[in-house]
């Protein structure tokens, strides 16, 4: 009896240690995001983090922080590299002042000058190198993180016009806000007179005439902030950020005190999210699309081909000059084209055909 007894203590006290050992093992990552909590983004990198959740059985759990809760969203990259913050979420080219090569991981003005989509993007990731180039992007920044890509989009609409544009000459007509950094600076070396400004002083600016037309994302986010209130005429088909890609910044400190096993797991659903991620952006942005057009009185337009030839060129020009300027960005874009060479003459046969076959069912709901 006694022997069945201690028997019975042992297991008792083992499984107590265990629970113990899987509690101090649990770790809780607080990521601030540039972002509010609804939009479709933190949608997604809320599954991201019930995916991780999940895989690790509890281990690993990120918490999600609303925009500014802690430091200034340009502060975010900066307070995760001293510990201040576990994790930021944004899109790597917010981080194009610290190194402009962040600008070919999270918008490569003009799919690289390459050809390259969001999908051939995650090909190039995944396969090409990127993901290589990508982690040393950090160490080039002399940051203390870790990066983990999540969240392909594109490509962004050319924008909102208030009257129809025929061609570029239309274009230059008009003041335009244009994204900040290198895709807005490329509407300015084709004559387009390009405004930055905040989210919250586009629609002011446009119902004050300060500003006759602008861009902000996609139909399902543009919808949201109200774009259809003001102006009617939307162009879908636009360059300067054929591929958006936001990402989460984790302190390296924090990384490698995570075991080999929790880091596969958040490796593994990125790779997931990367894909969920377009899935989800599709349909709810072909459900806004088509609200927009049947409900809001949006007129969809094709985008002048002209703007095709001139903003291509001006966006090379550009890569070239920050290849010469940054080895860096040389190689990284070296990378880019040596996998666009291979792989882009397939990939865009391919999306000529799913994209003539998509267009004649388009065409037939008309």
């Amino acid at each position: 009896m006694r022997s069945t007894l201690l028997k019975t203590i042992s297991a008792s006290f083992g499984l107590a240690m265990l629970g113990s050992m899987s509690a101090q093992a649990a770790t809780t990552i607080k990521i601030q995001s540039v972002i509010g909590d609804k939009a479709d983004e933190i949608v997604m990198l809320k599954d991201f983090a019930q995916n991780v959740s999940d895989l690790t059985d509890g281990e690993v759990t990120i918490e999600v922080l609303p925009a500014n809760s802690v430091v200034g969203n340009a502060d975010i990259l900066d307070a995760v590299d001293k510990g201040l913050l576990d994790g930021g979420f944004a899109w790597t080219h917010y981080w194009s002042g610290k190194h402009p090569a962040a600008m070919l991981f999270g918008s490569p003005v003009a799919g690289a000058g390459v050809g390259i989509d969001n999908i051939a993007f995650i090909s190039w990731f995944q396969f090409g190198g990127g993901k290589e180039l990508y982690n040393q992007l950090w160490d080039e920044m002399g940051m203390n993180v870790h990066g983990v890509m999540l969240q392909p989009v594109g490509p962004e609409a050319l924008g909102w016009f208030k009257e129809p544009i025929e061609s570029m000459d239309d274009f230059r007509k008009l003041r335009f806000r244009a994204p900040p950094g290198i895709p807005g600076q490329t509407y300015t070396d084709i004559g387009v007179a390009a405004v930055a400004m905040g989210g919250g002083d586009i629609l002011p600016a446009l119902e004050k005439g300060t500003i006759d037309a602008a861009e902000w994302c996609c139909p399902k986010p543009d919808s949201v902030f109200g774009f259809q209130k003001v102006l009617k005429h939307y162009y879908l088909q636009g360059l300067h950020q054929v591929v958006v890609n936001a990402d989460m910044y984790i302190n390296g400190d924090i990384w490698d005190k995570l075991t080999p096993f929790q880091q596969k797991a958040i490796d593994v659903a990125a790779d997931a999210s990367l894909m969920r991620a377009i899935g989800y952006r599709i349909y709810e942005n072909g459900k806004a699309l088509k609200n927009l057009t049947e409900n809001e009185g949006v007129q969809l337009h094709d985008t002048p081909a002209d703007y095709f030839t001139e903003y291509m060129a001006a966006a090379n020009a550009t890569l070239e000059k920050n290849a010469a300027e940054n080895e860096f960005f040389a190689e990284v874009w070296g990378s880019m084209k040596d996998f666009a060479a291979i792989a882009v003459p397939f990939w865009a046969g391919a999306q000529t055909s799913n994209a003539s076959l998509g267009n004649a069912f388009a065409n037939s709901l008309k």
